[in-house]
């Protein structure tokens, strides 16, 4: 990344196909593909298929469902992600959305309309290499309960809870495709790779794929036994318990 910081806010309307004028599209409606070498190519392809195969995971296991949910990468360039309207257990390596280091559309299919939240959190997190974000079900459903703590959403049940996701703050709600969402996201991601979208469900960062799918899915964990104790005396973790955590293991 350079050090300049790219508009993030005009890269997700250009991802949105606003954007594709210097890029030019194919007669299928995709972007037309840039030069690679043969190395960069390779090691592009071999990021193409470990999404796909981390997407089908997440899908075959219900943790994602329809066409709901999506995942990014950081290239050495700018960004891998799932298009628009697919299922993350059937994704195609070669019609993943490529973009640039600004957040614009270069080729593939369309990005997903989330996009800006993958690139905000991206702007915040220099060292995140990967961003998931699911419509889990036990999340989702932490996510509307009017009972929580916005600024830690879920109790430390479990050392790994702690080791893999930390704090997790709930993100104000905003209806889908609302840009003001970007923001929100970004007020809180630079001290949290983990966050709570509000009547909607979770966002991870990670520095790599594995630990992004790693972190939601303790997420998602998480909430299913929350909610299976709700209403019941919990022995949480005490405050020393998870500081020890913290200190030895580190989230995010």
């Amino acid at each position: 990344m350079s050090g300049e910081r790219p508009d993030r806010e005009a890269g997700s309307k250009l991802a949105a196909g606003a954007g594709m004028a210097s890029a030019g599209t194919t007669s299928t409606g995709t972007a037309s593909a840039g030069s690679a070498t043969p190395l960069a190519g390779r090691a592009l392809t071999r990021e193409r298929e470990a999404l796909c195969r981390a997407a089908r995971s997440l899908f075959e296991r219900a943790l994602t469902h329809g066409s709901t949910g999506n995942l990014s990468v950081r290239t050495d360039d700018g960004y891998l992600m799932t298009p628009t309207g697919a299922s993350l257990g059937d994704l195609d390596p070669a019609r993943l959305s490529r973009l640039d280091a600004g957040g614009r559309w270069v080729d593939g299919d369309a990005p997903t309309k989330e996009s800006f939240l993958h690139l905000a959190m991206y702007d915040e997190r220099p060292g995140a290499r990967a961003v998931a974000h699911l419509h889990s079900h036990h999340a989702t459903a932490v996510s509307v309960l009017a009972d929580v703590d916005p600024q830690d959403v879920l109790p430390p049940l479990t050392a790994y809870y702690v080791m893999r996701v930390g704090t997790l703050p709930l993100v104000p709600y905003h209806a889908p495709g609302d840009l003001a969402l970007a923001d929100a996201v970004r007020e809180r991601a630079g001290r949290h790779h983990a966050l709570l979208l509000a009547n909607h469900g979770p966002v991870v960062a990670g520095t790599s794929l594995a630990g992004a799918c790693d972190a939601i899915e303790e997420l998602e964990a998480t909430a299913r036994l929350h909610l299976s104790l709700h209403g019941r005396a919990c022995r949480c973790l005490t405050p020393e318990q998870v500081a020890a955590i913290r200190a030895k293991f580190p989230a995010g």
